[in-house]
């Protein structure tokens, strides 16, 4: 099961909104087949590891991280090639939240004969997947809150200038992630500030994020870089009705996608946001905003993973800006506090992760 956990891994990035899984086929103590999804659309991990066989497969067990699906995708049934190859045996990790799927695979497995085992190694398997069970359950993206500052919370200087905060490893792990979650996130006023791109710069064969604005009036400059591309990489901008009917035009014009919100307090509505995305099939977003939208989510209850890189640098300015900005919590005792947190060096940074409780 652990191989089969390892060979998902290699899906990462390209398989969403799909989970990721690996297949590992073993006949008298000899693996004879391996499989994982490798990207949307194409074959599942069970169907790879059935195609990678170095000889027949009846008779043998089949370890696979998520119960085989049972039902026609963009792919047949995956329960229909177990039952075809006469597998005697099926070890899985996680039994699938998908309405779909549930169980449904397992009975339907345990009725052709084949003995079937769950709940091996789940924990690890729910981990690798946490995406996937976060967007299945609740239609809903998993949302990162990557963030890079120095040692004393500043994400600029008083002028504005954020050239580079982070070192260049960590500016690569930062691309790295880009090309791993479906969407990254920005407001306005970082738009405004840094005219950023928002692309993916590794080299080689990498899938480019679903860009993600957040801007109730839909002020973005129609000669900014993020428009100028937005025939190379998608662009969505989350607006609310208060912005221009003209605008918007010239934005679609431009190969721009808008999507209308609902309004919170004069700003879009990020529930109603991050459940549209949901319904468009964004799974995951990674949030690069500044210090308002950041709070701006947290307050929501939006954010389930936090990513901050710490620079051994102090800039101090009292108008330079911070991480996480609006009001504040009035009481240490209310503080947002991370669990199953971990601490990395990253070149010369410090990266500290975390999960937000809920």
């Amino acid at each position: 099961m652990n191989r089969a956990i390892e060979l998902a891994e290699r899906g990462k990035g390209w398989v969403n909104p799909n989970p990721l899984v690996g297949a590992v086929i073993v006949k008298e103590g000899k693996v004879i087949g391996e499989g994982w999804h490798e990207c949307f659309g194409g074959l599942h991990a069970e169907r790879n590891a059935f195609k990678n066989c170095s000889e027949s497969a009846v008779g043998a067990t089949l370890y696979v991280t998520l119960e085989p699906c049972c039902h026609y995708g963009k792919t047949p049934p995956c329960t229909e090639a177990v039952i075809e190859h006469r597998i005697a045996r099926v070890v899985i990790g996680l039994t699938d939240p998908n309405p779909l799927v549930a169980g449904k695979g397992v009975e339907l497995l345990r009725k052709a004969g084949i003995e079937v085992v769950t709940g091996v190694e789940e924990e690890k398997v729910r981990e690798q997947n946490r995406i996937f069970l976060k967007y299945i359950t609740t239609g809903k993206p998993w949302v990162v809150l990557k963030t890079a500052m120095t040692l004393d919370g500043k994400i600029a200087t008083c002028t504005g200038d954020s050239m580079w905060v982070s070192g260049e490893q960590a500016r690569k792990v930062v691309q790295e992630m880009r090309c791993t979650y479906q969407g990254i996130m920005v407001g306005s006023g970082t738009v405004k500030a840094d005219d950023p791109l928002l692309n993916c710069r590794l080299e080689g064969k990498v899938r480019q994020p679903v860009r993600i604005v957040v801007d109730s009036k839909a002020s973005v400059d129609l000669e900014s870089r993020l428009v100028k591309t937005a025939a190379d990489y998608r662009l969505v901008i989350a607006h609310t009705m208060k912005a221009d009917v003209r605008k918007l035009e010239h934005l679609r014009k431009s190969g721009v996608e808008t999507l209308v919100c609902r309004e919170q307090e004069g700003h879009v509505d990020l529930l109603d946001l991050s459940e549209q995305l949901g319904r468009l099939g964004i799974d995951s977003v990674l949030l690069e905003g500044g210090g308002q939208l950041n709070e701006a989510f947290l307050r929501s209850g939006l954010v389930d993973e936090v990513w901050a890189f710490v620079a051994p640098k102090i800039v101090g300015g009292r108008e330079a800006k911070t991480a996480v900005e609006g009001e504040g919590i009035a009481r240490m005792s209310d503080a947002l506090v991370l669990h199953r947190v971990t601490v990395d060096k990253v070149g010369e940074d410090i990266l500290i992760k975390g999960r937000l409780a809920r």
